[in-house]
């Protein structure tokens, strides 16, 4: 029994260590040993303590074993079934988080409603925690308030918490209103290739924010009386770097155009916010915003964020994969325009209902006999353009649904350094997907798709296509290490058992 669990254990390292890219040489470095006892440990060959295994897991970045944690560590997936039923979207991911930091700007209460209880909201929460921002759950866990300090402690920042996240570099904005110098870590989240702060940098650098990277933290310096003399025109039309530098204007004593703006969901929903705070923001869902700022904000405010159109796309692609019919419910439908364009060139059959009555936006895919496709494809390429483009976070989808359907279709993303290399991972079930470079891959289908196990990408997306594929393939799949998945969606596992699929939460140890 002792050595059964050695050899799991053992695979469970060796599967991360492959997961993080290293060589068993690497893992002995970091944790001062040699490259054999390594070996020895993958292979099952050697007791080892819990101590060492909590020293591999930090080095890997990997939950190798967890104490006193609920949270889902793999997913087993027995594929093949049709879904049915209705299902709702949860609340925006993205605006979520760029409200949470957009908080730091109020020194009143503020209560946001149906916040979406995932990995990346909790990282952001601990961050806000312990600088001295009160946050607590309320009306049954459904709703957040957050009430900060006279004064942040930000000498107390948890680190570890903000590296875990990339929303992390959206304290930038707000705390340059509340200290005259400040830190915070390298930001983390998916592994998506190298992300510049460059664009952040040259947007505040107009409201006296100085920055320099050095130890893996940004050290901020802020001249409260530099002012933008001119329109900001933003490097790249990023929604982070849009919501840092509504960030920054909110509280400036003054008028600040912002051009080149993002007018994505989650920037619209910042604007929103921020005139409910008293801040006056003109052009919401253009490339320009012009920005009334306010020095101070002591504001009891009460705010919805919007649904989140990726993951309704989400699930409309589990319904296409898997030759489904569902209902899909408060779908925001004005931010999936070209994306529901697109897939109707491919055969995709639905009905729009409801439209926007009270808040609640339906959508249902799929034709009366519960196929969502014939066998047709745009002759061009699938590529993601700023809104209203077809979105960035959507791309990934597309392969999935490209590889259900007859014929060739390049998916081209641009955006991110190595994301789409992730995509080729639907080759373990089945698909026939070819990298043609770090940004295109070409997919060829119709998949005959089969079960695997393997270990969860470690982008976001592409770990939830991967999930879609385990669902629609004959037999059982195993998704191992599936953090990520937590980190932007609620509950997705059981949301899916709901309408028919059968996925089980387990943990190894």
């Amino acid at each position: 029994m002792v050595d059964d669990y050695l050899v799991r254990i053992g695979r469970l390292i060796r599967d991360a260590r492959q997961h993080r890219g290293w060589t068993q040489l690497q893992l002995a470095e970091a944790l001062a040993t040699s490259q054999s006892a390594v070996n020895r440990i993958e292979k099952g060959n050697q007791n080892i303590s819990l101590e060492m295994i909590a020293r591999i897991g930090e080095a890997l970045d990997s939950e190798i074993v967890s104490l006193g944690y609920a949270g889902p560590m793999h997913l087993r997936v027995v594929g093949g079934r049709r879904l049915s039923g209705s299902i709702e979207v949860k609340t925006s991911k993205n605006a979520c988080v760029a409200l949470l930091c957009a908080s730091l700007l109020n020194s009143g209460r503020t209560i946001l409603r149906k916040v979406a209880r995932i990995e990346e909201v909790y990282r952001i929460l601990e961050v806000l925690a312990s600088i001295g921002v009160r946050a607590r759950w309320i009306n049954d866990g459904s709703d957040l308030e957050i009430v900060p300090p006279a004064r942040l402690d930000l000498g107390s920042m948890d680190t570890e918490a903000a590296r875990r996240t990339r929303s992390v570099i959206m304290f930038l904005g707000p705390l340059m209103h509340r200290a005259e110098q400040f830190e915070i870590p390298y930001a983390g989240g998916c592994d998506l290739g190298t992300r510049t702060v460059q664009p952040h940098m040259s947007a505040l650098k107009h409201f006296g924010l100085e920055l320099t990277a050095t130890g893996g933290m940004y050290h901020a310096k802020v001249d409260a009386s530099v002012s933008p003399t001119r329109p900001i025109v933003l490097t790249e039309r990023g929604d982070t770097v849009t919501e840092n530098a509504l960030l920054a204007a909110a509280r400036h004593d003054g008028v600040s155009v912002i051009r080149n703006a993002s007018s994505n969901y989650m920037v619209q929903d910042l604007c929103f916010f921020l005139e409910e705070l008293g801040v006056k923001v003109e052009g919401v869902g253009t490339t320009t915003l012009t920005v009334h700022g306010v020095p101070q904000i002591e504001a009891d405010v009460d705010y919805s964020p919007s649904e989140d159109p990726v993951e309704a796309m989400s699930l409309l692609a589990a319904a296409v994969v898997t030759s489904s019919e569902l209902t899909i419910c408060r779908v925001p439908i004005e931010f999936l325009e070209i994306e529901l364009a697109v897939l109707e060139e491919m055969g995709l059959d639905h009905d729009r209902g409801g439209g926007v009555s009270g808040g609640e936006r339906s959508y249902a895919s799929g034709g009366s006999d519960g196929a969502a496709f014939e066998a047709r494809l745009p002759t061009d390429k699938i590529h993601p353009m700023p809104f209203p483009g077809l979105n960035i976070d959507n791309v990934p989808f597309f392969a999935a649904i490209a590889a259900t359907a007859q014929g060739s279709t390049l998916i081209h993303d641009w955006v991110y350094d190595n994301r789409a290399i992730y995509l080729t991972e639907l080759t373990r079930l089945g698909a026939s997907v070819k990298l043609l470079d770090p940004h295109r891959v070409l997919v060829e289908g119709p998949t005959r798709w089969r079960s695997a196990e393997m270990m969860c990408p470690p982008a976001l997306r592409p770990a939830v296509v991967v999930l879609l594929a385990m669902m629609a393939a004959e037999g059982t799949s195993v998704l191992r290490n599936v953090y990520v998945i937590n980190r932007g969606y609620e509950d997705l596992a059981e949301r899916l058992t709901a309408l028919g699929a059968r996925i089980e939460i387990f943990r190894d140890i």
